[in-house]
């Protein structure tokens, strides 16, 4: 497995709460500024970089929206100032006007919030999260002012909206938006791309792979950690953390649930997010007559999800592999993983090639059959569980967070700098290799877990 070397933390999430960040003072402290249409609360890529700044010694200030009333306007958390502007609107919007009117609100405010805000703190450095790309534009009078810039492509958003909204690739609703994506890019100084699949499209159209590089959602393992499971002899949990959206399949994994209770009578499917889908999924298992087997939950923070992760028997991730899902990256798979949570995914494009059938078990893409069939194959045998387990924690370890963020740090630093990024492996990242044998150190790590797979 190719990826930079680096430091490695198991502490818990309370212990790093409470870490003090140091910085080396023969280097100057950064000032940063993330923008993001999410929550940062639950929004674990944003929080990854910010967290990783600010332990360094770095300033980092977050402009962000609210997940709930009841959010504070400003709090700092765990050293990064965050500051909320409105309310994000439910993710249910069924029409292009009504799910562009927020976006343009935030980008309007967040545009005036940030220069208020430069022209008191001078910040060296603009990170810009999408979607939407035009919201790296709010960052134009420290950009005017030498600032430097970074585009961060968490979703490629011409074939985004073309799933969601059902467009032709070749519509001009699809053309204006890789038109914007092309002038987002040129208006960065670098852009992060979150997968590799998306890099050459986005290169062919956009900008030049040298001003590009490959973050992929790397596991935060001081958050997602291995715990001591609870014993429920007579309940399987199955879970899905995430948004709620037709790409996603949940519906595929619902349909799948009347198939696993035939043979797992205390089977139970919780479902934890928010998005366009809800009311009808809800529906669906309403219909289906699973009101008590499928449950769902509202979305929780990082702080909170990774706990509640780590309780479940079976991760799943069900997308549909004729859509947008087929090169959607999936943070919840590497989240469950490092959990040692055994996971059941679909077979998409993005995940055979992150992936293979020694971590996750996979299934035929749109099948609730086959996928009921992998549920109950991984619930009911215990040495493929402890096989699957062992695998998929060297896997999250050889993958995680703390093996990339040295790379960051030096993204920012070069860029401050102008100087060339000398990133570990190369300007692009390097892609796991799923083909390495890893059986030598997962059966160092089968042993431990034996007592976790079988519950």
């Amino acid at each position: 497995m190719n990826t930079p070397e680096g430091n490695i933390f198991n502490a818990g999430f309370g212990g790093n709460e409470a870490e003090t960040c140091s910085r080396d003072l023969g280097r100057p402290q950064r000032r940063i500024c993330m923008i993001s249409y999410s929550n940062y609360d639950t929004d674990n890529r944003v929080m990854r970089y910010a967290e990783a700044l600010v332990r360094r010694g770095d300033q980092v200030d977050v402009l962000a929206v609210k997940g709930n009333r009841d959010q504070a306007n400003t709090e700092t958390i765990r050293g990064v100032r965050v500051f909320r502007i409105f309310k994000r609107p439910p993710k249910n919007q069924q029409s292009k006007v009504a799910y562009l009117q927020p976006i343009l609100r935030f980008w309007a405010v967040s545009s005036v919030r940030l220069s208020w805000r430069y022209l008191k703190h001078r910040y060296d450095l603009v990170h810009v999260h999408n979607l939407p790309d035009f919201l790296v534009f709010a960052a134009w009078l420290p950009k005017l002012a030498g600032a430097k810039v970074i585009l961060d492509i968490h979703d490629i958003v011409p074939e985004f909206f073309a799933s969601k909204f059902g467009a032709p690739g070749n519509s001009t609703m699809v053309s204006n938006l890789k038109r914007v994506e092309r002038w987002s890019a040129g208006f960065s100084n670098h852009v992060i791309i979150s997968n590799h699949l998306w890099l050459k499209p986005f290169t062919s159209r956009s900008a030049p792979e040298h001003k590009c590089s490959v973050f992929i959602n790397h596991v935060n393992q001081d958050i997602f950690y291995r715990r001591e499971p609870l014993r429920r002899p007579d309940r399987r949990i199955i879970m899905f953390p995430g948004g709620l959206q037709w790409h996603q399949g949940l519906d595929i994994a619902i349909r799948a649930m009347p198939a696993v209770l035939k043979r797992i009578p205390g089977a139970e499917f919780h479902i934890y997010g928010d998005g366009n889908m809800k009311d009808e999924l809800v529906a669906l298992a309403r219909e289906l007559g699973l009101t008590e087997t499928v449950r769902f939950f509202d979305p929780r923070p990082v702080s909170e999800i990774a706990e509640v992760m780590s309780q479940a028997d079976l991760g799943v991730v069900p997308k549909r592999a004729d859509s947008f899902g087929n090169e959607a990256y999936s943070t919840k798979i590497m989240e469950f993983l490092s959990l040692g949570v055994p996971m059941v995914v679909s077979s998409t494009k993005i995940d055979r090639f992150y992936f293979n059938d020694s971590v996750v078990r996979f299934f035929e893409s749109g099948n609730p059959a086959a996928l009921a069939e992998a549920i109950v194959e991984v619930l009911q045998n215990d040495e493929l569980r402890r096989r699957m387990i062992a695998n998929a924690l060297v896997y999250a370890e050889q993958n995680s967070w703390q093996r990339r963020k040295g790379d960051y740090l030096e993204l920012v630093d070069a860029l401050i700098e102008n100087r060339p990024v000398q990133l570990g492996g190369s300007q692009t990242g390097t892609a796991p290799d799923t083909n390495s044998n890893r059986e030598g150190q997962a059966a160092e790590t089968e042993a431990e877990t034996e007592h976790l797979a079988v519950k």
